[in-house]
């Protein structure tokens, strides 16, 4: 095994998903998640306090994955990143900071952007009912937010 990226908690940070300083929408990482699911997602498991996503090792999949955790952890800083390559797999563990319900929700996401109706709208409004506030950037508001 070798680790290729490893980014702990901060356990001092707000149980919030931040997107206000980034780049992309909600919608653009669904599509962007979407896309690495469909070209390279070999495998998932589940814990109550961790995610993991197995991907075949393909050219391009480490630097894509390793990219996408750091733009994870820039807003969702009270996460754990871990990406790993085991022989020909990348594989990416997201942990620590929520209970299950919150975990489960996150998992049920990041299984497959299109597996909650509503998309990500309907996706930050679960978040927010179980207490992962989510921030969105200026001039992009979710329901969420409204509500």
């Amino acid at each position: 095994m070798t680790k290729l990226l490893s980014i702990a908690a901060q356990p001092d940070a707000p149980i919030a998903c931040d997107m206000s300083g980034v780049r992309d929408t909600l919608e653009d990482r669904l599509a962007e998640y979407r896309r690495l699911f469909e070209h390279a997602l070999i495998g998932r498991e589940s814990t109550e306090t961790a995610t993991t996503f197995r991907f075949a090792a393909r050219p391009g999949v480490r630097e894509w994955v390793c990219d996408l955790a750091k733009r994870e952890a820039a807003c969702c800083s009270f996460l754990a990143y871990e990406i790993d390559q085991e022989g020909e797999e990348i594989v990416w563990t997201t942990s620590g900071g929520l209970g299950a319900p919150e975990m489960a929700i996150l998992d049920e996401f990041l299984h497959g952007p299109g597996s909650v109706p509503g998309g990500s709208d309907a996706i930050a409004q679960r978040l927010e009912d179980q207490g992962l506030h989510v921030i969105m950037p200026n001039g992009w508001i979710s329901q969420a937010e409204g509500a």
